[in-house]
């Protein structure tokens, strides 16, 4: 007996001895396999959703704000820029100082709420000469006005201690591009084409929240849809026909419910205001199983999730019946998710990327 203790004490001092050391090395291991890496130089061509933001205004630990990041061959885009999800993305691995264009879906706060922040990080990794196009509905224009102020003073500091090479002024902020979309339901323009790339902006139904966009991205014969904040909307059912993959939205209204009784008999009626109006202008999980359905999609990834999930066992009261409604798999996304749909190819691979 007292020799084993004599080995477990003399055992903790060593380590107390090596501890630093071990760290040391530990974290230049880290530094070494990670910082600085483009992932993306691993992947093959085709098209590649890295889920950097799967969560909504309300906090959770395991899902930054609404973001979507997207390669396509070699080109790479932004879609939303929740709080927090550049963060991720840089965490994953992905080419951030090689964004070509940022597309918002609408003009909630938490879908743009990061965008200051996104936009330093594109100028500064990627040593930009030019400010990064940020495009979006009706409105976009002085909400960037509004960032581009608010970080200016920001910027000034950083040209004069990294000079112009690594911050030119010019590559500073965003240039916004408003798109144009009729009010028809289910409106759609492409916005972006070439190098067999194309990305349609399609009108969805988040009233009173108008323009609301979803999107579609095409490329090398594989497709996903992003829905953005969006009610059941036929004229995106149709817009985004036979996507392979269909980014969903989704709100568990029973679930939502219940936070709002609680709010009440708290005392807290605004909040409890809140909650009660929020599920009208969003997509229950059933409502998005059933759009992937019509659609033809082969996947399901709900993300924009409403409430929190701190744990899997959640899951099934969060799903409710969608499974039934829906053949093919659904994931609940988390942060960190990769899907890959590899070019000219069926399969779809998905898996985990956060690193660090």
């Amino acid at each position: 007996m007292w020799l084993l203790i004599g080995l477990a004490v003399l055992g903790f001092a060593a380590f107390r001895v090596f501890e630093r050391p071990i760290a040391e090395a530990a974290f230049r291991r880290m530094v070494a396999e990670n910082v600085g890496r483009d992932r993306s130089a691993e992947l093959p061509d085709g098209l590649h959703v890295f889920v950097c933001g799967a969560g909504s205004p309300m906090p959770d630990a395991q899902r930054a704000g609404p973001c979507l990041g997207v390669l396509a061959g070699r080109h790479a885009f932004l879609f939303d820029a929740g709080s927090g999800g550049i963060r991720n993305l840089a965490r994953m691995g992905f080419p951030i100082g090689r964004v070509e264009h940022l597309y918002l879906t609408h003009l909630h706060s938490d879908h743009l709420d990061g965008l200051g922040e996104t936009m330093l990080q594109v100028w500064i990794g990627g040593s930009r000469t030019t400010p990064l196009p940020i495009a979006g509905p009706r409105g976009t224009a002085e909400v960037v006005a509004g960032f581009n102020a608010a970080y200016r003073i920001d910027s000034r500091f950083r040209t004069a201690h990294h000079g112009v090479s690594v911050a030119d002024p010019g590559g500073f902020g965003g240039a916004a591009e408003e798109i144009d979309l009729p009010p028809a339901p289910g409106a759609r323009k492409v916005v972006l084409e070439q190098d067999g790339l194309t990305i349609t902006a399609i009108r969805v139904d988040h009233a009173p929240v108008e323009p609301a966009f979803g999107y579609r991205i095409d490329y090398a014969g594989r497709s996903v849809a992003f829905s953005g904040d969006t009610a059941y909307d036929e004229g995106f059912v149709a817009a985004a026909n036979r996507v392979e993959v269909l980014f969903h939205e989704a709100l568990q209204p029973v679930m939502v419910e219940a936070m709002r009784e609680a709010m009440a008999a708290r005392g807290r009626p605004n909040l409890a205001k809140v909650l009660a109006d929020i599920p009208d202008y969003h997509t229950t999980p059933e409502e998005a199983a059933r759009t992937a359905t019509e659609i033809g999609a082969r996947l399901l990834v709900l993300y924009h999730i409403v409430p929190p999930l701190p744990s899997r066992l959640l899951h099934p009261v969060f799903l409710g019946d969608a499974e039934d409604l829906f053949a093919g798999p659904i994931e609940i996304a988390v942060d960190g998710r990769l899907v890959s749909l590899p070019a000219n190819r069926d399969e779809i691979q998905t898996r985990e990327m956060l690193r660090w």
